[in-house]
């Protein structure tokens, strides 16, 4: 597909930045509070978190792949992500209605409904209108107001919450981000005709992949599995002392690190190689695993906010190199199935990672889940090596 540039970047890669920004700025006026909300509020406790974010994850998941290979075919890529981008923006602000954890895992259901149909078309979008040598700044661009958007949610929840709304009418007003997303969508994003006829694609055989992009998804569904969930953080972050009224503003804090990291760790990709961020983004992860394992031996409130905002720019800094790792690789014609496997496979790794992590914390306490986790992790990461080093 063809689109106008600017100097930098396509037009199609700017309007999905403003969209990932508006609908973040909504996604995220719900998700730090959400946990609290299904403990404090509804009565759920740590395992409920988990199935409930796993289940959300997971639906996603299975179908970024479907919509990856529509998309191929010749599926109307813009319906595709009108359609996944109104699906969620209808569905969340919902929760603000929930009775009892069942409605809240009902919605998050369709809301990643919603993100499954869109993620693959958008993302096989912006490489479709990239260079080649700029993929990580395109993908670090599009992290960048994505992260943007996640740190003023929390701030607007913030606000509406010092003004003495409650915690289900802060999810009510997501709606209006969601709202100017929808209308974004339809006047910004160039058309994108779908053929009279739909293109067959050979059989998805895993055989017949870049050996390279096998071990890059296969170790990003490790690090999946064993990414501490960021509910759990939240959860662990109170338990050190922080308040409640403070949540919102360090998951905004958290948000800004990650748009401040996401896009020059991109373009860094794009100079000095994937890989080389991939090694130090993963390795910094497992660090702060550990820090978080030692701190949970007793109370310290000081460290809250170094680890919390570091954990957060250790995952920012390899998004980009990630996504454009996937298009390096990718075989022609087939990106957004390529992205939807990837998405796919990190996904079905976050429901048992999730869950897991929710009982060993429940069971032994959140020091063994986090030690679990870096350890998982620090074999993912081995196992990325060992697969690039192969000829």
């Amino acid at each position: 597909m063809k689109t106008r540039k600017t100097v930098f970047l396509s037009r199609t890669v700017i309007v999905f930045g403003l969209v990932s920004f508006l609908n973040d700025a909504g996604s995220e006026m719900i998700t730090p509070l959400l946990p609290i909300f299904l403990t404090a509020t509804l009565g759920a406790g740590p395992a409920v978190v988990g199935l409930i974010e796993g289940t959300a994850e997971a639906t996603a998941s299975l179908l970024k792949l479907y919509s990856g290979r529509m998309a191929d075919k010749g599926w109307n890529q813009k319906g595709l992500v009108l359609g996944g981008y109104s699906v969620s923006n209808l569905a969340r602000p919902l929760i603000g209605l929930a009775f009892g954890w069942g409605w809240v895992l009902a919605m998050r259901f369709f809301d990643r409904i919603g993100k499954g149909l869109r993620t693959s078309p958008r993302d096989a979008l912006i490489a479709a209108s990239t260079d080649p040598g700029s993929l990580g700044r395109a993908f670090g661009f599009h992290r960048t107001l994505d992260n943007g958007g996640a740190m003023l949610g929390p701030l607007c929840a913030w606000v509406l919450l010092n003004n003495h709304m409650s915690i289900g009418h802060v999810f009510l007003w997501s709606l209006v981000p969601g709202v100017l997303v929808i209308c974004l969508l339809c006047f910004g994003l160039e058309a994108t005709p779908s053929p009279s006829v739909k293109k067959k694609l050979p059989p998805l055989r895993w055989s017949v992949l870049d050996h390279r992009l096998r071990g890059l998804i296969l170790a990003s569904g490790g690090l999946a599995l064993a990414c501490a969930p960021e509910a759990f953080l939240i959860l662990w972050a109170t338990s050190q002392g922080l308040q409640v009224t403070w949540v919102p503003l360090i998951w905004a804090a958290a948000s800004a690190v990650k748009m401040l990291v996401s896009g020059p760790a991109g373009s860094l990709s794009d100079r000095f190689g994937r890989l080389a961020i991939l090694r130090f983004g993963w390795s910094f992860r497992i660090l702060l695993l550990i820090g978080l394992a030692w701190s949970c031996s007793g109370e310290h409130p000081v460290l809250v906010w170094p680890i919390f905002l570091a954990y957060a720019a250790s995952l920012a800094a390899t998004e980009g190199a990630e996504r454009a790792l996937i298009a390096d690789f990718a075989a022609k014609g087939q990106q957004a199935t390529a992205f939807g496997l990837y998405h796919m496979v990190i996904g079905l790794a976050v429901l048992p990672g999730a869950l897991f992590f929710g009982l060993v914390w429940q069971g032994f306490g959140p020091g063994a889940a986090f030690s679990m986790n870096a350890l998982l992790s620090a074999c993912a990461m081995f196992y990325l090596q060992v697969q690039y080093r192969r000829k």
